[in-house]
């Protein structure tokens, strides 16, 4: 079986066909070939979801721009298996910000491809969502459109500072948990949560919606996230939450899981909002799925 070897990179030169400083270390117990083992070159070209995406490899910032960028490794042994490391960060649009990684094998002398365009399912992308509050008015429209009872238990990703979370309980839920990735956010979601004395019935969790998170409890799940991170909970939320949980977004869809209904709101500022609601459905009921559009439709918007 043929042994890992791993590229390090010294630092990465700022040139579209070569990549200055890598070294090559050898896997664990595995000792160097000798002085005149054949080497090669690997030519390695990687695609991006967009220009100005920021590429690592092997943990190292690279400086090249562009939607494909090409490199090249130093001379290495042939015979022997490699991998890199890619990964790359991006902003889909101005609040959110993704990071998306894939590890390549590959033999001296092979190509090396990497799509970062499209997510591994090994290595699930991950997202960093810029906080926007909902106005009070419009939380109270969601709260009413998830017809939020005693009997449920709300679950938010992303709570802000917490409000949405309060005014459920207000309004009669049992039991409310937020999850915030921002250090600084759930900090004060837990404080509001202390002023509005709610502390033994909503729960505060500093950590990573989208990593290791049971919803399974949550009867009622709200959103105000973007598309990208509900694509990315999407399949979390269908496996883990039980026929007939409602799930309310501010805006944003579930990728092409057509809702249950959807609802224009005019706030109290004068503005409009749309609300979606979906209801998680019994297994072997299939959800709706968003209708295709047409080229006629595409020529409408």
């Amino acid at each position: 079986m043929l042994a890992f070897r791993r590229l390090r990179l010294a630092g990465l030169a700022a040139l579209a066909v070569a990549v200055a400083g890598l070294t090559v270390a050898p896997a664990a117990g595995q000792p160097d070939k000798k002085a005149d083992a054949k080497k090669a070159k690997s030519k390695i070209k990687i695609t991006l979801p967009q220009e100005d995406a920021e590429l690592m490899i092997e943990g190292k910032a690279t400086k090249p721009t562009g939607v494909v960028r090409e490199f090249e490794t130093p001379e290495i042994d042939t015979g022997k298996l490699y991998e890199y490391t890619f990964s790359t960060t991006w902003k889909p649009n101005n609040y959110t910000t993704l990071t998306r990684t894939k590890t390549v094998e590959f033999k001296a002398g092979a190509e090396v491809v990497a799509d970062l365009t499209k997510a591994d399912p090994k290595a699930p992308d991950k997202a960093v969502i810029r906080w926007v509050p909902t106005p009070d008015d419009i939380v109270l429209e969601m709260i009413k459109l998830a017809k939020v009872s005693d009997a449920d238990v709300v679950y938010e990703p992303g709570p802000g500072d917490g409000k949405v979370l309060i005014a459920a309980v207000k309004a009669g839920a049992k039991k409310a948990v937020g999850i915030e990735i921002d250090a600084k956010k759930a900090a004060e979601a837990a404080e509001n949560v202390k002023k509005a004395k709610y502390e033994d019935q909503i729960k505060i969790i500093e950590g990573d919606a989208l990593k290791d998170r049971d919803y399974g409890e949550a009867s009622v799940v709200f959103l105000y996230m973007g598309n990208e991170f509900n694509n990315l909970l999407r399949p979390i939320l269908e496996k883990q939450l039980k026929p007939g949980s409602r799930i309310v977004s501010h805006r944003f869809v579930l990728g092409d899981w057509a809702p249950d209904k959807t609802i224009t709101v005019t706030g109290l500022d004068g503005d409009e909002y749309k609300l979606h609601i979906w209801t998680v459905k019994k297994p072997g009921e299939k959800t709706k799925d968003v209708p295709k559009k047409t080229e006629t439709d595409k020529d409408k918007e």
